[in-house]
């Protein structure tokens, strides 16, 4: 059956009532009429990795919390988030988890895209009585188009979106000279307490907001909004020279910065008298989390990096009192809606929702429509190429591999004549349904990144398996603050167990071959790979790579994904 059949069908059992729910989505236009709650309201968008259009991503099946963070948000997924939030309607459901994915994908259809959100955004605004956008950062990365435009395709939907405060993350890898343009042209503030100039930079007379502190960026901005003043204090990825080329910006150093941000909300206080402090922070959940209960005296703290659409607000109790930390999802798939509430003391309440961005439910606004046909119609004939069709779902989000992880993992294998591959952990790209076409642009939405050359190494299974041990401890760390970003690395001809509960050093164990060769510590094995941190390479584009597989494939079909088998984690709620 192929895709055109299938639709069919499934139109069939939807006019018959057949399939159960199928209201779902006529009955979820109420998601978006919310009743006016006090006098501020602050919308969030995070992580939207430079998706125009409207897309499917599957939420994970794996995001395993490991030492306190065990069965907390975000650390629930599937049928174990719904056990702590039983009320959901089916849109929601399928909005927050991963299950029935295909399913409720073409009961539901696309989410996101910036023409919809600016139609959902300006509904909000309009309802409340004052309203700023704030957008997380890996905004300008995560498309073919944003890598060719340098990101400034980004700023100027940004732009009409009406971003009024930003960070970053990703944005940084297009280096100092395009990031200082493209900041050049967004109409809104790009704010950043945690990114310091070197000393040797200082000392060249390297470009800096605030000498006396060598912040490069503004630390935070005052918003007046509805007569309230509303500080935003902004906080960017702190870990990029290390989960990305520190080459790109030699003369920045980054950080959490902990000590730093405590006196500077300090300073706020005292010197700017705001009616709230909120900390726009790129961090990830459990850093921001951590980060919450050891510095007093921020509001609230509203999240990205980590992906997690956290539907519920969670207060952290800290020596000032409260802080409440959000994180609004990713690829344009949510709004979080943050409503505080003054009276003549304060602070007194606040509002949190987090509205799933449905397509089939917003008319896109023309402008911005119009601006989207504009950024790709040159790129069309590139980006409409059919380079194969999927037969199997394919999906890039969780802690190990996803079915486009292997896609690329075995393309790699196979174009570079490699016994093993390695691809990044990253978190972005959207998800392709079986018998959708593999588009170009589908690949270079999971491969648009400025340093995607190839590589072929020799490394002994020794190195591997340090490799592989090095990355897992990024990821299952006690400790938020040495979690320095993405998921676990992932692997093409490998079969290993993974203990996420052990410490480092001793939670990659049983690696062996494709074929069930045990890896030999002291033997030498072919590695391809590609998006080296720590080395230029020269090798092709992994896109150029993996197009030549799947030209060559012409259908795809994963059915033996290659994730590694979970030792001590059987009970753990980030599993499904």
């Amino acid at each position: 059956m192929n895709r055109r059949e299938f639709l069919t069908v499934l139109a069939q059992l939807s006019i018959a009532g057949m399939l159960p729910g199928c209201a779902g989505v006529s009955r979820s236009k109420d998601l978006y009429q919310l009743p006016v709650y006090g006098q501020v309201r602050i919308l969030h968008i995070t992580d939207t990795h430079a998706q125009l259009l409207p897309v499917y991503f599957r939420e994970p099946s794996a995001n395993l919390g490991i030492g306190d963070a065990y069965g907390k948000l975000p650390h629930r997924v599937g049928k174990n988030l719904l056990d702590v939030l039983p009320n959901l309607r089916p849109a929601e459901v399928h909005a927050l988890t991963c299950l029935d994915f295909d399913e409720a994908a073409e009961r539901f259809g696309r989410m996101g895209g910036y023409a919809h959100l600016a139609t959902l955004i300006a509904r909000l605004r309009a309802e409340s009585h004052g309203a700023m956008l704030l957008d997380g950062g890996d905004t300008w990365q995560g498309s073919a188009t944003s890598l060719w435009s340098g990101g400034m395709d980004m700023v100027g939907a940004s732009n009409l979106l009406g971003v009024d405060v930003m960070t970053g993350h990703w944005e940084f890898t297009y280096g100092e000279q395009q990031v200082r343009e493209n900041l050049e042209s967004f109409n809104g503030t790009f704010v950043a307490q945690n990114i310091v100039a070197t000393e040797d930079a200082l000392f060249d007379g390297v470009e800096v907001f605030d000498e006396s502190s060598g912040r490069v960026f503004p630390p935070y901005v005052i918003k007046q909004v509805n007569g309230r003043r509303v500080a935003v204090v902004g906080q960017a990825f702190p870990y990029t020279p290390i989960a990305n080329p520190g080459r790109f910006v030699p003369d920045w150093s980054f950080g959490i910065r902990e000590t730093e941000l405590a006196s500077l909300v300090t300073e706020i206080r005292q010197t700017e008298h705001p009616d709230a402090v909120v900390l726009l922070s790129h961090n990830g959940m459990d850093v921001d989390l951590k980060l919450a209960s050891r510095v007093a005296g921020i509001d609230f703290i509203v999240g990205g990096h980590t992906h997690d659409a956290v539907p519920v607000a969670v207060e952290v109790s800290n020596s000032g009192g409260i802080t409440v930390v959000t994180n609004a999802g990713c690829n344009g798939k949510f709004v979080g809606v943050l409503d505080l509430e003054f009276n003549r003391w304060g602070l007194s309440g606040y509002r949190y929702q987090l509205l799933p961005v449905f397509a089939n439910l917003l008319e896109p606004d023309p402008q911005l429509d119009r601006y989207i046909e504009e950024v790709r119609r040159p790129h069309r004939q590139v980006l409409d190429e059919e380079l194969a069709v999927a037969e199997t779902t394919l999906y890039r989000r969780g802690n190990f591999n996803g079915t486009f992880d292997q896609v690329i993992c075995n393309g790699l294998i196979q174009e570079l004549d490699a016994q093993i591959a390695f691809s990044p952990g990253f978190r972005w790209g959207s998800s392709v349904l079986p018998f959708e076409a593999i588009t170009m642009e589908d690949l270079l939405g999971q491969t648009a990144i400025t340093y995607a050359q190839t590589y072929v190494s020799e490394m002994t299974g020794a190195e591997i398996k340090f490799v592989m041990e090095s990355v897992a401890d990024n990821i299952f760390h006690e400790n938020p603050y040495y979690q320095q970003g993405g998921d676990m690395l992932r692997t093409g001809g490998l079969r290993y167990e993974c203990w996420p509960n052990e410490k480092a050093g001793n939670r990659i164990k049983a690696v062996r071959l494709r074929d069930g060769t045990a890896v030999n510590a002291a033997q030498t094995y072919k590695v391809a790979g590609w998006a080296a941190v720590n080395r230029q390479e020269e090798g092709r584009p992994v896109w150029e790579v993996v197009a030549s597989y799947l030209r060559d494939k012409q259908t795809v079909v994963v059915n033996d994904l290659e994730t590694p088998t979970l030792r001590g984690v059987s009970d753990n709620p980030g599993l499904t």
